[in-house]
């Protein structure tokens, strides 16, 4: 479990007491307050489950790929495998974006309508 998904939790509980706090007791700053946190938090548990799913993915495709392709090609995966790491801990919002975007695409490719024949303009009738 990655460190980011338990801070995230954290902030998350304490922005919904905080939240809760400042709604009971009618000070709107306070639940703002605690609400953003909770958004935070939030945001963070989120990154952290990335980061764990992408952790994941690669050990799966290194395990796949020393089953397949044996030890020599599996030292060459692994720079890949931390290079690709190491990007995603760099520039953790444009990984995201990035894996968005590519979630976005399949999910418009896989749920496009069959294509219909275009209608006939001409009718010939007898």
């Amino acid at each position: 479990m990655d460190t980011d998904r338990i801070a995230g939790t954290t902030k998350d509980v304490a922005g919904k007491v905080e939240g809760g706090i400042g709604q009971m007791t009618g000070d709107k700053e306070t639940e703002a307050s605690g609400r953003a946190r909770e958004a935070a938090g939030v945001v963070q548990n989120l990154y952290g489950q990335a980061k764990d799913a992408a952790r994941d993915a690669g050990d799966a495709a290194m395990d796949f790929a020393k089953d397949k392709l044996g030890s020599s090609t599996t030292d060459s995966l692994r720079d890949g495998t931390q290079a690709l790491t190491q990007k995603v801990q760099d520039n953790p919002l444009g990984a995201l974006l990035v894996a968005g975007g590519i979630g976005f695409a399949l999910a418009l490719l896989m749920s496009r309508p069959a294509r219909r024949p275009p209608p006939s303009r001409w009718r010939y009738y007898n």
